[in-house]
């Protein structure tokens, strides 16, 4: 007997699923025994349950919220900290209670794509300090240090949470 996919091994398992006979390089250990790569496709395809629009409301619903939360951050400082573990937390719940009961692997991708363009706003006074910071040579380059680390860290644990709690 040889393996379905890989035609000049020989093998001695089978998939339990539909009995085709798999190499222990294409065998896939499942609490029910080895599956071949085909059925475990199969059997994941079951649990995609997301529409289209679903792709558009995760990203937006997280944007919203992180870039409110944003708007509050630009005006926090070192506490934007605290401000990002409960916003991150929170775009997740809406995001999962706008999408409800749908489920798909690629909900925490679309959400992390909202919350990164809803975080930017806060971002945008280091960006203008980038464009002109070689025109004031290091104090510029401090500038931009100092104006990207708590926007930068606002967007990294909020995101991080949202991502996270889905």
């Amino acid at each position: 007997m040889f393996c379905a996919f890989h035609p000049n091994r020989p093998t001695t398992l089978r998939c339990n699923r539909c009995g085709r006979p798999i190499c222990t390089s294409c065998a896939i250990l499942t609490p029910v025994g080895y599956r071949c790569k085909v059925c475990v496709r199969e059997q994941q395809k079951v649990f995609e349950t997301a529409n289209w629009y679903d792709f558009i409301l995760a990203p937006v619903v997280a944007g919203v919220i992180c870039g409110a939360g944003s708007l509050l951050a630009s005006v926090l400082g070192f506490f934007v900290i605290f401000e990002a573990f409960f916003v991150g937390t929170i775009a997740a719940r809406a995001v999962l209670r706008a999408v409800r009961p749908r489920r798909s692997r690629y909900f925490r991708l679309a959400a992390a794509i909202g919350g990164v363009l809803g975080c930017l706003p806060v971002m945008i006074p280091a960006v203008l300090i980038l464009l002109i910071a070689p025109a004031y040579g290091r104090a510029g380059w401090m500038a931009i240090g100092t104006s990207l680390l708590w926007p930068g860290a606002y967007l990294v644990i909020t995101v991080g949470f949202l991502v996270g709690n889905i």
